[in-house]
């Protein structure tokens, strides 16, 4: 049984390797879009930039320019920028045009030239920005007369920056959501086996408790031995005890605000006469009455597999402690033992449908007990600590209650 759950870490494990791969694939193949993108746009900003010191300097006799084919297609390269925002200044600073700006007032229609001061501070902030990245274009119109294109990257650009991370947290957000609803799903369905078998396992057992029943008073009747009955009818009780814990799961037990160090010394008692007389049961109480919300049947039940579970780690040989306090609002049980303890990795899965150490045996102690615990008395229960060859030790932390009067 153990197998499935190491199989199926090994798969998470794949599988988050995998999808890791293939995040880190598709962000670098958005980075090389937009690195090309990127550099076209430089490569358009610098055809924009000859295209303004051409026109600054048309009338100079030396340009070669005299067409006014030539100043249509010079401006027609100045106009053809409509997505790039862009910025022209001298070297003082001075900002000489603007194109592709979300101005914060429009322009006015009259005189596109003048810059309103919202306007004109919504620029120079631009500017500011700008010049601490490399968007720039040096212009040397003439000796000692430069000029600066400063341009901001195209809405598009920016766009397919955020496009790569935006689609992977959405997928994320549908994995988390997908998951969530597997395992709720998967817990539903778990509840309902785990409550059909119960009630039919206490179904099955009974009929023949109540025929047993009648039997030991059979036997009492034609004489059988006093303490030979007697023995009989604790055993026959026992099974009456655990038909009813059976047929208490799936629904709400009756909760009795009780001594918690009384209902682990009767189960302690009664598993220090069943088992190996070379292992040692030592029960620690509080010295002081912790009253917790119990389930007694079920509470013992719980006792009963954590120290089955604790026998079966030891090799007939060995001691069992369990220790008793409190801490702030709840009540704490510590059951420890000296058996061949748990890797760390195991901590969880013990507590898993199916998992077990055993040749024989289905698994379900811890697993009963945790549903038990978390579901019926609120509280949790885990492994607290285990060490290779020295032992483990489990932990239940109970809320605890107010006793009535």
């Amino acid at each position: 049984m153990a197998n499935i759950y190491d199989t199926r870490r090994y798969g998470t494990m794949a599988f988050l390797v995998i999808a890791i791969a293939l995040v880190a694939v598709f962000l670098y193949i958005s980075n090389r879009i937009v690195r090309d993108l990127a550099s076209q746009e430089h490569e358009r900003m610098e055809i924009w930039a000859d295209a303004t010191k051409a026109i600054i300097t048309m009338a100079d006799d030396d340009t070669g320019i005299s067409s006014p084919g030539d100043i249509d297609f010079l401006l027609r390269i100045i106009e053809g920028n409509r997505t790039i925002p862009v910025l022209l200044t001298d070297d003082e600073g001075t900002i000489l045009m603007h194109r592709n700006f979300e101005l914060p007032e429009p322009v006015d229609s009259l005189n596109p030239l003048f810059i309103s001061e919202t306007n004109a501070k919504y620029l120079e902030k631009k500017l500011s920005r700008l010049r601490t990245t490399s968007n720039v274009i040096h212009i040397v119109i003439a000796p000692g007369d430069c000029q600066h294109l400063y341009y901001e990257d195209s809405r598009l650009l920016k766009l397919l920056n955020y496009y790569p991370y935006i689609q992977i947290l959405t997928m994320l957000i549908f994995v988390t959501v997908v998951y969530y609803a597997l395992i709720s799903t998967k817990k539903a369905e778990q509840n309902k086996v785990w409550v059909g078998l119960s009630k039919e396992t206490a179904h099955q057992l009974g009929t023949p408790i109540s025929s047993l029943m009648a039997w030991m008073e059979l036997l009492e009747s034609l004489g059988v031995d006093a303490d030979t009955v007697a023995e009989m009818n604790k055993d026959v009780h026992r099974l009456s005890t655990i038909a009813s814990r059976f047929g208490k799961i799936g629904s709400k037990p009756q909760m009795e605000c009780g001594d918690v160090n009384l209902l682990v010394e009767k189960a302690a008692g009664y598993m220090s006469s069943r088992i190996s007389k070379r292992i040692k049961v030592t029960v620690i109480t509080a010295g002081t009455p912790l009253y917790v919300n119990l389930s007694d049947s079920l509470f013992e039940w719980v006792m009963e597999n954590l120290i089955k579970n604790a026998v079966d780690a030891m090799d007939a040989d060995g001691s069992i402690t369990i220790t008793l306090h409190r801490e702030r609002d709840n009540a704490c049980i510590e059951v420890t033992d000296t058996g061949k303890g748990l890797p760390r990795k195991r901590f969880n899965t013990i507590f898993n449908p199916g998992y077990t150490t055993k040749k024989r045996g289905w698994g379900l102690g811890l697993t009963l007990a945790k549903r038990i615990i978390e579901q019926y008395h609120s509280g949790k229960i885990y492994v607290a600590s285990s060490e290779i060859g020295v032992g483990t030790t489990f932990r239940i932390d109970l809320p605890l209650c107010e006793p009535k009067d």
